[in-house]
């Protein structure tokens, strides 16, 4: 943390890393940071409607101290814009712009902007830089650092995409002031997630500081911010493009959660809320594996219920339609189920040939789930 209340990680790569800026009223300052890390000769902010209306004017006034031209272009909010025809509409907007491959495109948003505008920055003229300013909670602890871009498929999600690393990410806390508190709750599951497959002491603490996370206090919020973003790039330096294996533990529950979300046609759930149920759902078959305990399974769907996100799957879906999509998943390999399994708190594996069975009577399981009841 420097003097002005700034904290700046770095995410380390063979081919170069970025800053990860963290800190409260960052919004005013991403032109002069950005103007450290080179020049450019337009920046392309890409932000959702719901977002632009509350912070693209002062995003935009900060860039245009560093940019010469500052583009902005608004998309519609939700994950149906993670679209092939959306994605064709910024590239069409960004040739009629006539953006040049020494412009920036500028995320401003949540992960599907983010997701949406990396890709594009990923594919238009051959690859543009590209840089995440995060505003929901899910997006700053998880899909604004690591570089996977993409967008969905009917039947997919995430199916088409790169690799891209951004040049920056700036994190700006005091917008989580303006989140809806079911959008706030689902970024919590990804908080989560980096304790039971990292970090014991982390879950931890997130246990012994419920009541301050349900408050949104900063100094807390800084804290499982940075945390998270440290643990995330540890993994990325590792494993930049899921080559070893390594990276997928960052699934952990996805596959589940993945098939859940296309289930209901990517409206049904919030991202967070169908990972803290696919959570639940990997953490029964492990059980029922061998690999853990009940008691594992229950301390794990006792701090998300306490953060108020869902654990147990609704009665109404089809539980083979579930597992036919689960074949959709990228860890799929040779037409056999791949999931992230734990073995304990803070250690998780990717484990191949799970049969089919087991994975149909976890999700009878994690449909009859009570953790009151144990």
């Amino acid at each position: 943390m420097n003097q002005h209340g700034v904290q700046t990680l770095s995410v380390e790569l063979p081919q170069g890393g970025y800053p990860i800026w963290i800190g409260t009223g960052l919004l005013e300052q991403l032109g002069t940071r950005l103007a450290g890390l080179g020049s450019t000769t337009a920046a392309v902010l890409v932000a959702d409607a719901n977002v632009a209306r509350l912070y693209a004017e002062p995003v935009e006034r900060s860039l245009r101290t560093w940019a010469p031209r500052v583009h902005r272009l608004v998309v519609p909010p939700g994950e149906e814009s993670k679209s092939v025809r959306q994605a064709q509409e910024l590239w069409q907007q960004m040739l009629q712009l006539r953006v040049d491959r020494r412009a920036v495109v500028v995320a401003l948003g949540g992960g599907v902007t983010g997701d949406l505008a990396g890709f594009v920055a990923a594919t238009f003229a051959r690859g543009l830089r590209f840089v995440q300013v995060p505003t929901t909670l899910l997006a700053q602890v998880d899909s604004s650092v690591g570089g996977k871009v993409g967008i969905n498929l009917p039947g997919a999600k995430n199916i088409v995409g790169a690799f891209w690393q951004p040049l920056a990410v700036l994190i700006d806390t005091a917008v989580l002031d303006s989140l809806p508190e079911n959008q706030y709750r689902a970024g919590l599951a990804e908080v989560v997630k980096y304790g039971v497959i990292l970090d014991e002491a982390f879950f931890a603490y997130l246990e012994q500081n419920v009541p301050a996370i349900q408050a949104r206090e900063p100094h807390v919020l800084r804290q499982i911010i940075a945390r998270s973003c440290q643990l995330k790039a540890q993994v990325v330096a590792a494993d930049e493009r899921e080559t070893s294996g390594h990276r997928a533990v960052l699934n952990y529950g996805h596959t589940f959660a993945h098939a859940l979300e296309s289930a209901g046609e990517y409206s049904r759930w919030l991202h967070g809320e169908a990972v803290a149920v696919g959570m639940n759902c990997a953490a029964l078959l492990a059980r029922r594996l061998g690999r853990v305990d009940q008691p594992f399974c229950l301390r794990q769907a006792r701090l998300l219920e306490q953060l108020g996100l869902p654990v147990r799957l609704p009665s109404d879906l089809d539980h083979r339609r579930l597992l036919e999509l689960m074949y959709h998943d990228k860890k799929a390999q040779a037409g056999r189920l791949r999931f992230v399994l734990p073995s304990r708190l803070g250690h998780v594996e990717l484990v191949d040939n799970v049969p089919e069975s087991e994975v149909l009577q976890a999700l009878r399981e994690a449909q009859e789930f009570s953790s009151a009841a144990n």
